[in-house]
């Protein structure tokens, strides 16, 4: 059996850092880790290709190669995907597709053969029997929750690592939060399962034996979502597998309530993380309490981000606008909330209502629905009539955009960042690909760039007062760069 295994395009939003990754000369921030672990449990008799459109293009000879083409896509992959599935079928190749956008809106893939919906530990292996027998059915849906000690090492021997920004290592599934606008827990659940650390230690020996030296995205929904077991068993595995070893920077996506907690803060530091991603929504205590996002409430979220930063992790933030409770001043309230908290990376979008969440439900119910999420909240519309008007929506999220990431004020976010932030415990050594990156902003930013000013100022101030911090400058002067081309392309207009 010969089977391609086909991961579709990321438009080019926020979170793809598509021009960003010029200046490192790599092709995507991410390989697919669903797609390669499922590569490891099909049977070992057969041929696998697999092929990232984030990194290459698809081949006709490549599908006329398959006897099966499996594909795996979030939401927001929606539109590349539909044009595999096309192709696939005009050369009338069986399709096998699983994840996130196939279980949340099945009913819209009719010409997918096999849909493997859930998880594939659960799912898969039925459908890899009844293949076997002759007898495959359209669709496998158990909604059981696998135990993750059956998760296999993904196969990283199927791609070139170096095209990659960086590799992933999925550590646990479900949230303990029950935020209304999540789809995690009605996909996950919200009891976190959990690799065992001989897991975790062998999937990362498997990306350390590829000669792979740079970071490893943890790509957990809630990383702390069980804070004893990181304490008492993964952490100080980390700690000591990081020894001896050229240091391989982790990061990963956490809940606020990590600012409670010193001591995994500082543990996580030692391991080797460095960033942390954080939805912190909005500074709106009405509209987090509107949305069940319970763990934000009665904090100071600013003195919180501020604590994590000077625990040598930095804080990338998911913001939100849109909610019913919000009037017009929430955007410039947004403004002031993330420049001073010094979250140089915050993602702020439209709130979407995605399939399966309560929030969806509920502006069904209300006749307010206009169509599913489009899985990318950087568009400056929402798939539901919101209490704001459109119009007023679009203005201010545009805004929004001016007042964070136009060169002025986000270099003066770069700068209250630097300032609080605690250099990470694990600092790589300087190699080409760093070189080449400093060498291509200063041509391209501080030479050519609107922004040259700003750059060069911020350089000249982080090599008196922060010399250690001059790598994350540079990396946020170029990430700054990625966000406006996305805007002046147009990517977050609706």
């Amino acid at each position: 059996m010969n089977v391609l295994l086909v991961y579709p395009e990321f438009p080019a939003t926020f979170w793809s850092f598509k021009h960003a990754l010029k200046f490192i000369g790599k092709k995507s921030s991410f390989p697919p880790l669903g797609l390669l672990t499922v590569a490891s449990m099909l049977p070992n008799s057969w041929e696998l290709r697999l092929c990232d459109l984030n990194v290459e293009r698809l081949k006709r000879q490549d599908v006329a190669w398959a006897d099966m083409v499996f594909i795996s896509a979030m939401t927001v992959q929606q539109d590349s995907t539909a044009e595999v599935i096309q192709l696939a079928k005009s050369m009338h190749k069986k399709v096998v597709a699983g994840g996130p956008l196939f279980t949340c809106e099945p009913e819209k893939y009719p010409d997918v053969d096999h849909l493997i919906l859930n998880e594939a530990e659960i799912n898969l292996p039925p459908f890899l029997a009844d293949l076997e027998s002759g007898w495959p059915k359209a669709r496998y849906a158990d909604p059981t929750y696998p135990d993750l000690s059956t998760t296999p090492v993904p196969r990283w021997d199927l791609i070139n690592v170096k095209h990659y920004a960086s590799l992933s290592i999925q550590f646990t599934r479900g949230c303990p939060f029950n935020c209304d606008f999540c789809n995690v827990t009605a996909m996950l659940g919200h009891r976190p399962r959990l690799k065992c650390t001989n897991q975790v230690l062998r999937e990362l020996d498997a990306i350390y034996a590829t000669g792979w030296r740079g970071s490893v995205f943890f790509v957990d929904d809630n990383f702390i979502g069980n804070k004893r077991f990181l304490k008492n068993n993964l952490l100080p595995a980390l700690i000591e597998w990081q020894k001896g070893k050229t240091g391989i920077p982790f990061y990963t996506e956490a809940s606020i309530n990590l600012a409670d907690d010193p001591t995994l803060m500082n543990m996580m530091s030692e391991a080797g993380f460095d960033t942390v991603f954080i939805g912190l929504e909005t500074p709106s205590e009405e509209s987090l309490a509107s949305c069940s996002k319970k763990q934000n409430l009665g904090r100071d979220l600013v003195g919180s981000v501020h604590t994590i930063q000077r625990h040598g992790l930095q804080v990338q933030g998911g913001f939100i606008v849109g909610f019913d409770t919000d009037t017009e001043s929430i955007f410039q309230r947004q403004i002031d909330f993330i420049q001073n908290s010094g979250i140089v990376t915050a993602m702020v979008g439209i709130l979407q209502a995605p399939v399966g969440t309560a929030l969806y439900e509920r502006m069904k119910q209300e006749g307010r629905l206009l169509g599913n999420s489009l899985g990318n909240n950087t568009k400056a519309i929402s798939n539901f009539v919101t209490k704001l008007h459109p119009d007023k929506l679009r203005e201010g999220y545009h805004h929004v955009f001016k007042g964070l990431y136009l060169p002025k004020p986000y270099y003066r976010r770069v700068k209250t960042f630097l300032k609080n932030y605690k250099p990470p415990a694990i600092q790589q050594p300087l190699d080409f690909i760093k070189l080449r990156a400093f060498v291509r902003s200063c041509v391209r930013l501080g030479i050519l760039g609107s922004e040259r000013v700003h750059y060069w100022k911020l350089l000249l101030w982080v090599l008196f007062k922060k010399r250690a911090l001059l790598p994350q400058a540079v990396n946020l002067a170029i990430i700054g760069h990625h966000f406006r081309k996305v805007y002046e392309q147009d990517a977050v207009v609706g």
